[in-house]
């Protein structure tokens, strides 16, 4: 849990940027692959000093550990126990999670989606991460055409970008206001299309961070029995409340109605 905890302070940190996010995310399933494969040793040594401080009764590690086995199964020590069946299976599974959070697909559009980043003279800005972002991950809205006038803004955009005053020293959170001074989208619309598809993604975190908040909101302690399809009903209603303010009742009822037969009416 420190390890993780260190990846969770550091992503949500205000100065961090993309590619330093993923780089502790690597470093720290790096670390947790190494306390898998040799971290046993070192854990069970501070077990072993906490418990000599506190007086505390530490079970014999080669002792076999007791259990209610079926007869098929093989003896085995408190060791085997809680390394294989605890420690492995506990860091298996935070791979797991770091796995299915940040899946490969969405490091590699955050990693070429970085190319945007502005400090260092948008130093790390490159055409073929550019034309690479817009041809794999939204193929719907360039077309061939497209990519190659992509292309060619490419040049004449950091050229031009680099040469105004405005963006000096400019970091990621002032690239938004810094573009809209700039507004050259007449200029170069491929690119100003590509950031402002690039600025949607921010819309979908926000949009997951305030659901937990809702859950808390709609399933409370006298309403704690409903089902998970019905909650997520509810959920999409408290969040898109400004949306859903704008349905008439009346329509949902007619239509109600109208997608089957009825015992009785409603209108």
């Amino acid at each position: 849990m420190k390890t993780t905890d260190f990846l969770c302070q550091a992503l949500q940190r205000k100065d961090t940027d993309i590619l330093n996010a993923l780089h502790s995310l690597v470093i720290t399933k790096e670390k947790l692959k190494d306390m898998r494969e040799n971290g046993w040793d070192k854990l069970i040594g501070k077990v072993k000093a906490f418990c000599s401080e506190h007086d505390i009764c530490m079970p014999d590690m080669s002792a076999p550990y007791k259990k209610r086995m079926r007869s098929c199964e093989k003896d085995i020590t408190n060791e085997h126990y809680y390394r294989f069946d605890i420690l492995n299976v506990v860091i298996d599974f935070q791979v797991e999670e770091l796995d299915t959070r940040f899946t490969d697909s969405s490091k590699e559009i955050l990693t070429l989606g970085a190319s945007f980043d502005p400090r260092h003279n948008f130093r790390a800005f490159n055409s073929e991460d550019v034309c690479k972002l817009a041809l794999k991950y939204y193929p719907s809205d360039f077309s061939s055409n497209d990519m190659r006038a992509l292309d060619l803004e490419y040049g004449f955009f950091v050229a031009d970008i680099q040469k105004d005053p405005r963006f000096e020293n400019t970091t990621s959170s002032d690239l938004c206001r810094r573009m809209v001074e700039f507004d050259k989208s007449w200029l170069y619309p491929m690119i100003y299309r590509l950031i402002c598809l690039l600025l949607t993604l921010p819309v979908s975190t926000a949009t997951t961070e305030r659901a937990f908040s809702s859950m808390n909101i709609i399933k409370n302690k006298l309403r704690n029995k409903m089902n998970d399809e019905f909650l997520d009903d509810l959920m999409v209603l408290y969040i898109e409340r400004t949306f859903a303010g704008t349905i008439n009742n009346d329509d949902v009822i007619a239509e109600f109605e109208l997608s089957g037969t009825r015992r009785v009416k409603f209108s």
